[in-house]
Protein backbone atom coordinates (compact mmCIF):
# COMPACT_ATOMS: atom_id res chain seq x y z
CA UNK A 1 0.00 0.00 0.00
CA UNK A 2 1.34 3.42 -1.03
CA UNK A 3 2.10 5.73 1.97
CA UNK A 4 -0.46 7.90 1.05
CA UNK A 5 -3.32 5.39 0.91
CA UNK A 6 -2.13 4.67 4.76
CA UNK A 7 -2.32 8.07 5.40
CA UNK A 8 -6.16 8.14 4.04
CA UNK A 9 -6.60 5.29 5.72
CA UNK A 10 -5.36 6.61 9.30
CA UNK A 11 -7.39 9.43 8.95
CA UNK A 12 -10.58 8.23 7.44
CA UNK A 13 -10.52 6.01 10.70
CA UNK A 14 -9.37 8.37 12.81
CA UNK A 15 -11.23 11.65 12.31
CA UNK A 16 -13.74 9.96 10.39
CA UNK A 17 -13.91 13.38 8.02
CA UNK A 18 -16.67 14.66 5.95
CA UNK A 19 -14.39 15.89 3.87
CA UNK A 20 -10.60 14.85 2.96
CA UNK A 21 -7.77 14.93 0.14
CA UNK A 22 -4.36 13.77 0.43
CA UNK A 23 -2.41 15.06 -2.09
CA UNK A 24 1.10 13.62 -3.31
CA UNK A 25 3.23 16.69 -3.86
CA UNK A 26 6.51 14.90 -3.70
CA UNK A 27 6.93 15.07 -7.80
CA UNK A 28 7.21 19.10 -7.08
CA UNK A 29 10.81 18.31 -4.67
CA UNK A 30 12.09 15.79 -6.65
CA UNK A 31 16.11 16.31 -6.16
CA UNK A 32 16.29 19.36 -3.24
CA UNK A 33 17.35 17.06 -0.95
CA UNK A 34 19.69 13.81 -1.32
CA UNK A 35 17.40 10.64 -1.23
CA UNK A 36 14.82 12.83 -2.85
CA UNK A 37 14.20 10.80 -6.17
CA UNK A 38 11.10 10.99 -8.32
CA UNK A 39 8.41 8.65 -7.62
CA UNK A 40 8.97 8.66 -3.82
CA UNK A 41 6.44 9.50 -1.58
CA UNK A 42 8.10 12.58 0.87
CA UNK A 43 5.48 15.42 0.61
CA UNK A 44 1.91 15.27 1.31
CA UNK A 45 -0.77 17.86 1.47
CA UNK A 46 -3.87 17.21 3.98
CA UNK A 47 -7.28 19.17 3.21
CA UNK A 48 -9.65 17.82 6.25
CA UNK A 49 -12.72 18.68 7.45
CA UNK A 50 -13.56 16.49 10.45
CA UNK A 51 -16.29 17.65 13.58
CA UNK A 52 -13.44 16.48 15.87
CA UNK A 53 -11.78 19.49 15.01
CA UNK A 54 -14.60 21.85 16.58
CA UNK A 55 -13.32 23.95 18.95
CA UNK A 56 -9.85 23.39 18.38
CA UNK A 57 -6.81 25.69 17.44
CA UNK A 58 -5.48 25.30 14.46
CA UNK A 59 -2.23 24.20 16.42
CA UNK A 60 -4.40 21.42 17.90
CA UNK A 61 -5.42 20.47 14.89
CA UNK A 62 -2.34 20.17 13.31
CA UNK A 63 -0.40 17.73 16.12
CA UNK A 64 -3.16 15.68 15.89
CA UNK A 65 -2.41 14.85 13.14
CA UNK A 66 1.16 14.68 13.24
CA UNK A 67 0.73 12.72 16.23
CA UNK A 68 -1.24 9.82 14.09
CA UNK A 69 1.13 10.22 11.30
CA UNK A 70 4.44 9.75 13.34
CA UNK A 71 4.88 6.44 12.12
CA UNK A 72 4.91 8.01 8.15
CA UNK A 73 7.20 10.99 9.44
CA UNK A 74 9.46 8.47 10.93
CA UNK A 75 10.03 5.95 8.10
CA UNK A 76 10.78 9.01 5.64
CA UNK A 77 7.96 11.28 4.75
CA UNK A 78 9.49 14.25 4.78
CA UNK A 79 7.17 17.09 4.96
CA UNK A 80 3.02 17.49 5.51
CA UNK A 81 0.83 20.80 4.33
CA UNK A 82 -1.74 20.49 6.90
CA UNK A 83 -5.25 22.21 5.89
CA UNK A 84 -7.66 21.14 8.72
CA UNK A 85 -11.10 22.68 9.41
CA UNK A 86 -14.40 21.87 11.38
CA UNK A 87 -17.45 21.64 9.63
CA UNK A 88 -18.82 25.50 9.01
CA UNK A 89 -15.82 26.71 8.54
CA UNK A 90 -14.30 28.49 5.33
CA UNK A 91 -11.89 26.88 3.67
CA UNK A 92 -9.66 28.36 0.59
CA UNK A 93 -10.27 24.37 -1.29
Amino acid sequence: MSIRQTIENRLQSTFAPERLDVIDESGRHAGHQPGMVEGAETHMRIRIVAAAFAGQTRVARHRAINDLLKPELDAGLHALAIEAAAPGEPTRW
